[in-house]
Order: structure tokens, then sequence, then C-alpha cells
């Protein structure tokens, strides 16, 4: 191998080393590192079947080919217990969480749907009439607009009242019509500051008519406005005068109507003065505002007028509530409006 030490003579060498390696030209071209790293393929190549079977030793039973096993890794792999038993648990959790969501969605699909058809039907009943077939309301609040002309007195106020359970402690109270004024306008019919709060809802109309009791002792008169307003207008003219929303206009003793005498009947006497108890009430499901005034049929002065809100409440000492004025104003002004909203739902089957 020491052959390197000639270089001047390059004929002799090949001779010299005929009996060594049969390729010498294969050493020029790289030197002796090639020889040995061929020889590496030579040697038989046990070890990589040798690190094979090296894993039978690291997985004694079937567990070697199911790599997921790396999941269970705390579990030991040869105990007797094994992840095997363990692993049917976990993906039974997963299973009733999305029975229990689609039950969920069930109930609130149903709860949606069922919330829906409410609605519905409460805005067919203002548009296509209530269950029994009878008028829709908003068919009635059109309807009662008019009843002003159409409808005869007697219907709007009939000669007699009866109120069940209208007076005070439950009893039965009866009123006979002892005047009816002719319809009119709103001017001059109520004080100023009344007529200012009705201004927004508007009057086309003014009907109203006097009721003495049977006793012939108190006097009451009804009035109906028929206003110009829509169902909001007439809702937020209601919540103004109702004692909930703060102004208590419906307990002024300076929003009082005024009452209607007529000369020759039991009504002459009875004045501005004579006002003993009141009520006004602004309808939402009909166009109109129907209030009532009480008082006494002798013609005395009262001083201090009660609304009927208040004058029929146990225990009250004033002479308005003494003598059922407010029992009065409250009874009648509730049957004129049962008698309005009866004309009105005859008017829509009548076609009127």
């Amino acid at each position: 191998m020491s052959t390197e030490a000639d270089p001047a003579s390059a004929s002799p060498p090949p001779p010299r080393r005929p009996a060594g390696s049969p390729r010498p030209d294969t050493p020029r071209s790289s030197p002796a590192p090639p020889a040995p790293r061929t020889a590496l393929p030579v040697q038989p190549g046990p070890p990589p079947p040798e690190r094979l079977p090296a894993l039978p030793r690291r997985a004694p039973g079937p567990d070697v080919p199911a790599p997921p096993t790396a999941v269970p890794a705390p579990w030991p792999p040869d105990g007797p217990e094994g992840p095997p038993p363990a692993a049917p648990a976990p993906p039974a959790p997963p299973a009733p969480p999305p029975r229990g969501r689609s039950r969920a969605a069930a109930a609130a699909l149903c709860l949606v749907l069922g919330v829906g058809l409410l609605g519905g039907g409460v805005a067919g009943a203002w548009l296509r009439g209530g269950p029994s077939g009878g008028p829709s309301t908003e068919e009635t609040f059109r309807a009662a607009r008019d009843l002003w002309r159409e409808v005869p007195v007697d219907t709007l106020f009939p000669p007699e009242l009866t109120g069940e359970n209208a007076g005070p402690g439950g009893a039965d109270r009866r009123w006979i019509r002892a005047a009816v004024a002719p319809d009119s306008g709103c001017a001059q019919a109520f004080d100023e500051l009344l007529a200012k709060a009705l201004a927004p809802v508007g009057c086309l109309r003014l009907l109203r008519a006097t009721y003495v009791d049977e006793t012939s002792s108190t006097l009451t008169t009804v009035g109906v406005v028929f206003t110009k307003a829509d169902p909001p207008a007439l809702r937020e003219l209601r919540e103004r005068f109702t004692d909930r929303d703060g102004e208590h206009l419906e307990s002024r003793t300076d929003l009082m109507p005024r009452p209607y005498a007529e000369r020759g009947t039991d009504t002459a006497g009875f004045g501005d003065a004579q006002r003993a108890s009141w009520t006004v009430r602004v309808g939402t499901s009909l166009p109109v505002v129907v209030y009532t005034v009480s008082g006494f049929a002798d013609g005395r002065t009262v001083s201090d007028p009660q609304p009927a809100g208040r004058a029929v409440r146990d225990g009250e000492t004033s002479a308005a509530a003494q003598a059922g004025l407010g029992h009065a104003s409250q009874g009648i002004a509730g049957l004129v409006e049962d008698a309005l909203s009866d004309a009105a739902s005859d008017a829509v089957r009548e076609g009127r």
C-alpha cells in the first residue's frame, strides 16, 4: 500500500501490482476510503432484522398494532384491569348530551311556535273577530264613531237603567231618565280646564242625559263625547286621567264635568254648585269618552265634592259617599258604556 512513494516511474507500478486488486483504476479516482465503504454491504444486514424482534418484546399481546393505546397511557398495560374495559365508558357520556340538546331545541321550537300562534290569535281577534265569530275590535271601533247619528236615543240612554249590586253594600239601584239634551258640539259644555284636557282627542259630537234615582233624591248627568282619535291617542289620554300615571286628572275637582239641567223637570236645580261626585272614562275599544256627574235633587250646595273612585270606598264619610253618589256615577257610566258597545256590535252585524 506504500506504492505511492515511486512517483517518477509510472510504468513500473502496474506490473508490480498484478496480484493486488484487479482494478487499479478505482483507487486513482478515490483513495482508500471508498474501498472500505463497499465492504460494508458485503456484511449481512442483520441489524435491521435484529431491531424488528425488539418490538415484540415491548408488546406481548395484540396491543402493539393499536397505536391509540397512547390515550390510556397512564393505565398499566400488563395490569389485570387494563384499559379496554374503561374505553367503552367514555363514548357513553357524549351520547346523552346531543339527545338532551335536541329535546331542549324541540321544546324551544314548540314554545316559539306556541307564542307565535297565540300572538297571531290576538292579532286575529283585533282584525277578524273573537272566537265566537263576533265583530272584531277594529270593526266595532269604526262602527261606534257614527252611533251618535244612527242609533235612537232610547238605545244609548234607555228610559230606565237598572244596576244590579250597583249601590252601597251591593244593593240594586234603578234610575229613571229625566232629561235629554239635543246632540251638540263640545263648546261651552265643559269648564275650560276639562275642555283643554279633552282637546287632544277632538270632539265630533256630544250626547247628554240626566237621570234621577227612584227615590227622587239624587241626580246624575251622563255624557258621551264621540272623539276623532285613534286607539293610541285614546290610550295616552286614558293614562293621563287614571290615578296610576301620576297626573291624577280623574281626581282633580277643577276637572269635574258640568251637569245638564232642563226646566220643568226634576233636573231644573242641578247646577255646578250641586256637583258632588263624578267620573271620566276614556275608552280605548270605542272612540268615546263617557263621563258622569252626580248631585242632590233638592238643590243643596256641596262644598267637598269627591271623585267616584274614592266615594265608593268603605269608611268614607263625605256627603257624596254617604248618599251613594259615587256608586251612582260609576253605575250609570258602566251601563251606558255597555249600551254603546252593544250598539256598535249590532251596527257591524247589520252592515251599517
